[in-house]
C-alpha cells in the first residue's frame, strides 16, 4: 500500500530538475503526494505531479527543454541593451514570460487539468482544498500570497483559475520576467513576481498543526555543499545596467533561506538537501538560478545529485521517531 507523504519544493530556476531526481526515488519508495506546494521551480515540478505527472516524464520534459527560450523578447527587448532598459522601464521586466506560460500550459492540457477546480480534494479545510499551492509575491500590497486560495481577497474564483498562470507569477524572477498583472474588484493593479523573494523554501506551509500528523512533509530543498558554512563569495560581472540588475536578482535568489531551516521544528531533518555544485570534467561547477546556457550533462549531473541526497535521507527517515522528537 502507497505510503501518503506531502511535499515542499524550493524555487531555485533551472536547478529544478535536481528536485526531480529526488521525486524519483521518493516515488520508487512507495511513496504517494497528498498535498503538494512549492515556489518557482519548485511550483513548476510540484503543478506536474499535482496533474498526475510521474518523475520520469517531467524528466524528459525537462532534458528537452531549451531554457534560452524561457527568454522571450518583446518588440522593445529587441533594440539591444537601450530597449531592455526600456523595457524594464516600462513594462518593468526584460522577457515577457509568455512561452514558460505556453509551455506549462500544454502539459496540463495533456492531463486534461489547467484550472484549479481540476485539482480539487476532497478535504473540507480551506488549506488543503486544492492538492496544488502556490507561492507567489504581491509587491503592491507587500504580502505573500499562497495561490489559488488568497485569490479571492482580490476578487478572483479560484476555481476558475489557471494552474499555469499561477506557477507564471511564482516564477515571475523581478526584472527578468514581466511581473503579472491582478486587477482586484476595486479596480485596483497588483503587480505580482517571484514568490521567492518572500519564501523560497515554505515548509511550513502544510503542517496540520496537531501533534500527530498522519503523514509526513518530505521538503526538498536545493543547498550548497556546505550549508553549515559561509562560503567566500562569487564574483557577478557588471558592466553595465543590465548586468548590474541581473546580479541583484541573481544575488537575491541564490543567497536566499541557506540558515533559516528551522531545527526547533524538526525541519531540518524532514529536508532532502540536494547540492547545486557538480563535478563535471574534474572540475566543480555550482550552477545558479539563472544559469539558461546549462547543458544537458550539467541537467543530468544535478538530477543525479537528487537521486543521491533521497537515498541518504530515506536511508534514515523514521517518522515516528521525528513525530516523537518535534511534536
Amino acid at each position: 500500500m502507497a505510503k501518503k507523504v506531502d511535499a515542499v519544493f524550493e524555487g531555485g530556476g533551472v536547478k529544478g530538475i535536481g528536485l526531480v531526481g529526488a521525486v524519483q526515488v521518493v516515488e520508487k519508495a512507495g511513496y504517494k503526494f497528498e498535498n503538494l506546494a512549492g515556489t518557482s521551480a519548485g511550483a513548476i515540478v510540484a503543478s506536474l505531479l499535482a496533474v498526475g505527472y510521474r518523475s520520469s516524464r517531467i524528466k524528459k520534459e525537462l532534458e528537452k527543454l531549451d531554457y534560452n527560450k524561457f527568454k522571450d523578447e518583446g518588440l522593445l527587448d529587441k533594440l539591444g541593451l537601450f530597449g531592455k532598459a526600456l523595457s524594464i522601464g516600462f513594462e518593468y521586466g526584460i522577457y515577457e514570460g509568455e512561452y514558460f506560460e505556453g509551455w506549462l500550459d500544454d502539459l496540463l492540457v495533456q492531463k486534461g487539468k489547467t484550472m484549479f477546480g481540476d485539482i480539487r480534494t476532497r478535504y473540507k479545510e480551506e488549506k488543503y482544498r486544492y492538492k496544488l499551492q502556490v507561492i507567489a509575491s504581491d509587491v503592491t500590497d507587500k504580502r505573500l500570497l499562497v495561490l489559488p486560495q488568497d485569490l479571492k481577497s482580490l476578487g478572483y474564483d479560484p476555481d476558475q483559475f489557471s494552474i499555469s498562470r499561477a506557477v507564471r507569477m511564482s516564477m515571475s524572477i523581478p526584472f527578468f520576467f514581466e511581473p503579472v498583472k491582478l486587477t482586484d474588484a476595486s479596480g485596483r493593479v497588483h503587480f505580482i513576481v517571484d514568490g521567492g523573494i518572500l519564501s523560497n523554501y515554505p515548509i511550513w506551509l502544510l503542517d496540520d498543526g496537531t501533534s500527530n500528523p498522519p503523514w509526513p512533509t518530505f521538503g526538498f530543498k536545493l543547498i550548497e555543499e556546505d550549508t553549515r558554512t559561509l562560503k567566500p563569495g562569487s564574483r557577478n560581472p557588471i558592466n553595465n545596467p543590465i548586468s548590474f540588475l541581473k546580479a541583484i536578482i541573481g544575488t537575491m535568489m541564490d543567497a536566499h533561506d541557506n540558515y533559516h531551516i528551522s531545527k526547533s521544528k524538526g525541519d531540518y531533518d524532514r529536508t532532502i538537501g540536494i547540492p547545486v555544485t557538480i563535478n563535471l570534467n574534474g572540475k566543480t561547477k555550482e550552477i545558479k538560478t539563472t544559469d539558461f546556457n546549462i547543458t544537458k550533462e550539467e541537467s543530468r549531473k544535478l538530477f543525479q545529485n537528487g537521486v543521491n541526497a533521497a537515498e541518504r535521507f530515506l536511508s534514515t527517515w523514521d517518522f515516528e521517531a521525528w513525530k516523537k522528537k518535534y511534536r
